[in-house]
């Protein structure tokens, strides 16, 4: 545990602040490329605070006696004490505070919504703009990641056990839950199927969203604290789960191997040239690096106009990677109004910006194709009728109002599912009816001594959802291992 920091409690500086007066300052604005400039390129877009930005955004934290901030994260992380480091000017500080719940700062600081989390509970919400705690988050992220790995804030390893936990899957999931458990002193060992660690975090986020040497450096971390890294190991196909605790000796399982399966509409055309699901499109270019072709030599078709079917943070990812192509025109094909989109409201700012153009409240019905290839996509055009189970409004088709819009690639990300690799090779392991994996609150399954979380268990979540669940299986594997023999 770093100094002067307790767990779920306040750091020494900043603990017992009293309540600052109501700021009336806007937020900081994060610093980005130009529309027209990044749209050329696949370089970060938010460019990330400076330190006086970062402290200047941190004061206008009130330093609540109740902070309603840390219960809004999903892994509750003292937000209130790293704000109150950052004021300080104590950078090392705050990074320690959050590696105490979080060991991926950098990438949670970019990537999840904590407009819908940590943000929307803020108390300077109720009047004002809320502090950019995610913003903040990741300055003191990249601040640890640019010093000496020496230098780094490294939680603290307790003494060796004696027994191993073996990680399915490197994804946040699979990180969070290796991270505590070397931190309790066990074994432990990360299976990776791809030849890369990071999961959705590699090959499902583009470059422009997440760097790749981010992500790489986080997990660098965790192999300094002694957690062993495995690539290309397929657990349901070169190893099984009983393998695993038999022949290798693990005591505990983790299965956070995501849900990378793709989904399709089973619409006509979807088996034409040019059809890619999100998935095969972005992990083509995000984990093989199409786009640094020819230094790269991964095979892509780079369309010239391209429809995306789908309305998530997936669909803007894959619609500004085509942009980034080379793209003449990428055209967003989405079933209900902009209001009921799940992607992150920057996303679809960022997307509108560098071109993308909607076409709201169309369903696709048909892909049309000539010669095996791509020549466009058959939309009905919907209107909305009453809410449905997700609270959404229910898309209706309008009769009779067919068009179809010409394009050479059309692209779909409307969502993905578990793959039953690892399921069918554990025939014990109980599945819901769509093939997600049953556990109890604590990632216990129905097989003894095998825990899961994240989306192998809940299905498309945030990146700190499933590290949240990641932690949570870790308590229970380390009872689960301590256990009388």
């Amino acid at each position: 545990m770093p100094a002067g920091v307790s767990e779920g409690g306040d750091a020494t500086s900043g603990g017992d602040t009293p309540r600052r007066k109501p700021s009336r300052a806007p937020r900081t604005p994060m610093p980005e490329q130009s529309p027209v400039e990044r749209r050329g390129n696949f370089d970060e877009v938010t460019l990330g605070y400076s330190p006086e930005e970062a402290v200047a955004e941190a004061e206008r934290c009130l330093q609540c006696k109740n902070p309603t901030c840390i219960e809004g994260c999903p892994v509750n992380i003292d937000i209130k004490s790293f704000l109150a480091r950052v004021i300080d000017g104590d950078f090392h500080g705050g990074v320690e505070v959050i590696k105490v719940k979080n060991v991926l700062p950098s990438v949670c600081g970019r990537v999840c919504p904590q407009e819908d989390q940590c943000e929307v509970v803020c108390v300077l919400a109720k009047k004002y703009e809320p502090v950019a705690i995610g913003r903040v988050e990741r300055f003191l992220g990249d601040f640890d990641l640019a010093c000496d790995i020496e230098a780094r804030c490294h939680p603290e390893v307790g003494e060796p056990t004696g027994r191993s936990a073996a990680i399915v899957g490197s994804g946040p999931a699979g990180l969070a839950c290796a991270q505590e458990l070397a931190r309790l002193g066990h074994s432990v060992a990360m299976l990776e199927g791809l030849h890369a660690p990071g999961g959705v975090l590699v090959y499902g986020i583009p470059e422009f969203r997440l760097p790749k040497d981010i992500v790489q450096a986080e997990i660098d971390a965790l192999i300094e604290m002694g957690v062993e890294l495995r690539t290309n190991v397929v657990v349901g196909k070169t190893v099984t789960l009983d393998e695993l605790m038999g022949e290798e000796g693990f005591g505990t399982v983790f299965i956070g191997s995501g849900a990378g399966l793709p989904v399709f509409l089973g619409i006509p055309g979807e088996n034409l040239n040019g059809v890619y699901s999100a998935n095969e499109f972005l992990t083509r270019n995000n984990l093989m690096k199409a786009y640094l072709f020819p230094e790269y030599d991964t095979p892509i078709w780079r369309g010239r106009k391209i429809a995306v079917v789908g309305g998530g943070n997936v669909a803007m990812d894959s619609a500004r990677t085509a942009l980034r192509l080379g793209a003449e025109e990428v055209f967003l094909v989405y079933r209900r109004s902009e209001e009921e989109m799940p992607a992150r409201a920057e996303e679809v700012e960022h997307a509108r910006e560098e071109g993308v153009e909607f076409k709201m409240l169309c369903s696709p019905a048909e892909v049309t194709g000539r010669d095996g290839w791509v020549t466009g996509l058959v939309a009905t055009r919907m209107e909305l009728g009453e809410p449905d189970d997700s609270g959404r409004r229910s898309p209706v088709c309008v009769m009779g109002s067919d068009f179809e819009i010409a394009c050479d690639t059309v692209i779909m990300a409307v969502g993905t599912r578990a793959n039953p690799l690892i399921s069918d090779a554990a025939p014990g392991l109980e599945l819901t009816d769509r093939g997600y994996i049953v556990t109890g609150d604590d990632g216990s399954t129905s097989l003894p001594g095998v825990y899961a979380g994240g989306d192998i268990v809940t299905g498309a979540a945030t990146v700190i959802e499933a590290m949240g669940a990641g932690k949570r299986a870790a308590t229970a594997m380390d009872a689960w291992l301590q256990r009388p023999r």
